[in-house]
């Protein structure tokens, strides 16, 4: 059997508010990458509740903050659907997306052109 290892540092200034996240996944060809903010969720099936670890850097802007929910919000969507094939309820996640994009005036990334 493979063992593999996905692995979070945190570098924390006095207030114990984290400065900097790095992350490495060998695998996936990741290492040391910087990043801002992570959401981490992990299923505990004895006691039924989900744990999680939401942090991010105290220089995160505010601008990227909103574009990360939004993208994570739009992931969730898809992995809810690809764990459930749930339609009714993606359409409804999705058009909470939508809603929350707009409300927020988050604009669309550039469309990527193929030449």
């Amino acid at each position: 059997m493979k063992k593999t290892r996905i692995s979070f540092d945190v570098k924390l200034d006095e207030n114990k508010v984290p400065e900097k996240i790095t992350w490495s996944a060998p695998d996936g060809g990741v290492s040391n990458e910087v990043s801002k903010a992570v959401f981490l969720s992990v299923w505990n099936h004895n006691s039924q509740e989900t744990l999680k670890i939401d942090l991010w850097t105290k220089d995160m802007p505010l601008d990227q903050m909103n574009v990360f929910f939004h993208q994570t919000l739009v992931s969730m969507s898809e992995t809810f659907f690809k764990a459930t094939q749930n339609e009714k309820m993606t359409d409804s996640f999705k058009q909470f997306c939508e809603y929350f994009a707009e409300n927020l005036k988050l604009q669309s990334p550039p469309s990527q052109s193929s030449e």
